[in-house]
């Protein structure tokens, strides 16, 4: 962390909380990072000479007559081409063995983007993944979460993403990540030969939790430098939000303040919206997406995160483990990109509206058969044919772990068709038909 030549230092506390220290000082900024008993601070409050310190490892242990030494900023990264196949940790310092980075000093959780300066998002996001690309195509500028129980593997999911996303850059923010997932994450992307075009910040679960509060505006400076500076396509993945606000709570409860819905702050709308604002399509060619995870508590999507992760974003992704198969899938009933008509048709191949449209209305059919078969009502032999064609459908198009071109997803789409129903049953265009139908 840099500091000042000169740096400010005082001896004396006039109040110790839970989480926040308090002393008499002058000439100190918002934001502005100290450090107090050896242990980092970010100044919260300032009330004429009275100043508060938010302690990111708590207080315990810190006495009155600690010294507390006033860096003069606020929490900064260097950014140049050096932070490419690199590990940060929540101050943007290198974690992976390798020297400091050299570059320009930019202060980190700046306002978002004047809508003056932005362009309608209209690039296509490929990610490889067939449960995406079909039926929630991805587009540049967009802000988008997966919304994932915490016992399915949302960080595989994300680490597929990263390696096979079409995006100049891959900015992964990690929050409460375990050593495994660290050690996950740092093992993909280097077996993959990726790393040149990945910048990871991570917090772990040994790290202080309050310090997960920094890592998506590191994520999100390091974005705008390369978005910005260099013209690029930036993708920016954050894993875990649901962690990222149960900071937001820890340190809301430690200074007292009344809890809103679900023990949350009342802030937590607009701490998320600032982060998921960020998200942006220049007029110059740069891009920053943003792709988040929300772990939610046994599929409630009620809660305080996701209910209100769902008012900002352009969509979610939902991840749910289909029986049928034994496999993760995306839901297709549940998931939704709002921006996905921008792209699909025009971007990608001329049918692939009508595929995800007709994919649907049957997966849809299938749907209701079960229903009939679970109430013990007799199936007739389309909805058997519709109960085979979602397994295959879930199988081969819906599952996390299908790695496929769009033009191939597309043409599996007709396979399925094909082999299932008759060209009337799964209503498509005749021109759409006579081009593409398979037998």
């Amino acid at each position: 962390m840099s500091s000042q030549a000169f740096q400010k230092v005082y001896t004396k506390l006039t109040n110790i909380t839970k989480a926040t220290v308090s002393l008499k000082a002058q000439d100190v900024g918002y934001d502005e990072m100290a450090v107090v008993a050896g242990r980092m601070a970010q100044v919260v409050k300032i009330v004429g000479d009275q100043v508060v310190l938010q302690i990111f490892s708590g207080t315990e242990g810190i006495p009155t007559n600690a010294e507390v030494t006033f860096l003069g900023n606020p929490p900064q990264l260097k950014v140049s081409d050096e932070l490419s196949g690199r590990f940060f940790n929540a101050y943007g310092q290198p974690i992976d063995g390798g020297p400091e980075i050299e570059g320009e000093i930019r202060e980190i959780g700046g306002p978002s983007v004047n809508p003056v300066r932005r362009d309608q998002p209209s690039q296509l996001i490929a990610t490889g993944i067939a449960g995406i690309d079909l039926n929630n195509s991805l587009v540049s500028g967009q802000k988008i979460p997966f919304f994932a129980d915490s016992d399915q593997p949302y960080n595989q999911v994300m680490a597929s993403v990263a390696l096979r996303a079409k995006a100049d850059k891959i900015i992964l923010g990690g929050m409460g990540l375990s050593n495994d997932d660290y050690l996950f994450f740092k093992q993909v992307f280097d077996n993959a030969g990726a790393l040149d075009r990945i910048v990871s910040f991570v917090n772990t679960t040994e790290d202080p939790p309050v310090e997960r509060l920094l890592v998506p505006d590191m994520a999100l400076t390091a974005a705008e430098y390369f978005a910005v500076d260099k013209d690029e396509s930036v993708l920016v993945l954050l894993t875990d939000m649901t962690l990222f606000a149960d900071a937001l709570s820890i340190v809301s409860n430690r200074m007292d303040q009344i809890p809103s819905k679900d023990s949350m702050p009342g802030s937590l709308y607009s701490d998320l919206a600032r982060i998921y604002e960020k998200a942006v399509q220049f007029p110059t060619g740069g891009s920053i997406t943003i792709v988040a995870v929300t772990t939610l508590s046994g599929g409630d999507i009620t809660h305080a995160i996701p209910d209100n992760t769902g008012y900002i974003t352009e969509g979610q992704l939902f991840l749910r483990r289909d029986t049928d198969i034994g496999k993760v899938i995306v839901d297709p009933f549940r998931s939704l990109s709002r921006l996905k008509q921008l792209v699909i048709g025009e971007q990608t191949r001329e049918d692939h509206p009508q595929v995800m449209n007709a994919a649907i209305r049957l997966y849809a059919d299938a749907a209701n058969a079960r229903t009939k078969m679970e109430n013990g009502f007799d199936l007739t032999d389309y909805d058997e044919r519709t109960l085979d064609f979602a397994k295959s459908y879930s199988e081969k198009l819906l599952a996390i772990d299908v790695n496929v071109d769009t033009d191939t997803m597309l043409d599996i789409g007709w396979e399925l068709f094909g082999k299932h129903f008759s060209k009337a049953e799964v209503g498509l265009k005749k021109e759409m038909a006579d081009k593409y139908w398979k037998e």
